[in-house]
């Protein structure tokens, strides 16, 4: 029987930080939308005041997945939160308890930390990802409805461009 280990993100697992990304956006339908550089990588995560913070699944010493998350804060609770951004895991691990090992991971340090969320966004069409969450008590948010300004639609907002 293997063991899986959770361990926090390292210099050197850049590389393979990226390469689980893209296994993601790939998995999303969305591989062309990957920008990011190892340089990106890196500088978010292993900065001197890291923006983003990252964890490796491992089995038997080999990288199945990984998390990238960053805190947030809300005024209504005075309390931080944990937002995950990412997590995979490698197909051929799948259902072998790493995906719910990594968010148990999180929701351990956010509770540790007395963090008053634990919050991340799923597509809607990932129907497996949405059964999954909901097996363990985690609730859809219908009543937020997210927005995003990014690419020349930021660019112009920023500078007063309309």
């Amino acid at each position: 029987m293997t063991q899986l280990i959770i361990r926090k993100a390292r210099p050197a697992d850049v590389a393979t930080i990226l390469e689980l990304v893209r296994g993601l956006a790939e998995y999303e339908k969305a591989l062309d939308e990957v920008i990011a550089t190892p340089a990106d990588i890196a500088r978010a995560l292993f900065c001197d005041y890291p923006t983003a913070h990252g964890q490796i699944c491992e089995e038997d010493e080999i990288a199945i997945g990984f998390a990238v998350y960053f805190y947030n804060y809300s005024t209504w609770t005075g309390k931080n939160g944990l937002f995950l951004e990412d997590l995979y895991i490698r197909p051929e691990h799948r259902g072998g308890g790493a995906g719910k090992a990594l968010l148990k991971h999180l929701a351990q340090h956010a509770v540790t930390m007395d963090y008053a969320r634990f919050e991340w966004n799923v597509l809607d069409l990932n129907e497996p990802a949405i059964k999954f969450y909901q097996s363990f008590g985690a609730q859809p948010q219908n009543e937020w409805v997210g927005y995003r300004l990014s690419g020349q639609a930021l660019r112009d907002f920023a500078t007063g461009a309309e």
